[in-house]
């Protein structure tokens, strides 16, 4: 997923979604969507992914906790756009913008990502 307004051009294999004002990400267990994609206003516990700071611009959905889904195992696992300050995440991982467009272009379904 990413910001058309602030990635332009960019190349994958993997199918792309625009990131929109009305998209967020379900990490409410008590809800059937769980770990999904959903569109707000959402009434349970979401992530917002359109946001004022750049870390959501580029986001490659991890395909954890997603076949199947169990509750409470974690949800918006993500790789996306570290902070200038490489701070830690909330349980994603996260690389500098440059980077992560220049690896893009190399992921396919089929790329497994070891994280240690």
């Amino acid at each position: 997923m990413y910001r058309a307004d602030r990635v332009k051009n960019i190349f994958t294999y993997i199918r792309k979604k625009k990131i929109k004002k009305n998209l967020g990400w379900c990490d409410d267990p008590t809800s059937s969507l769980y770990n999904k994609l959903v569109f707000l206003p959402f009434k349970k516990n979401h992530e917002k992914l359109y946001l004022k700071k750049n870390i959501y611009d580029l986001i490659l959905v991890l395909n954890f906790n997603s076949n199947p889904v169990v509750k409470n195992k974690g949800s918006a696992i993500f790789l996306h756009v570290s902070t200038k300050k490489l701070s830690p995440t909330k349980g994603c991982v996260s690389i500098k913008k440059k980077d992560l467009i220049r690896i893009l272009p190399f992921i396919t379904k089929k790329t497994k990502f070891i994280i240690s």
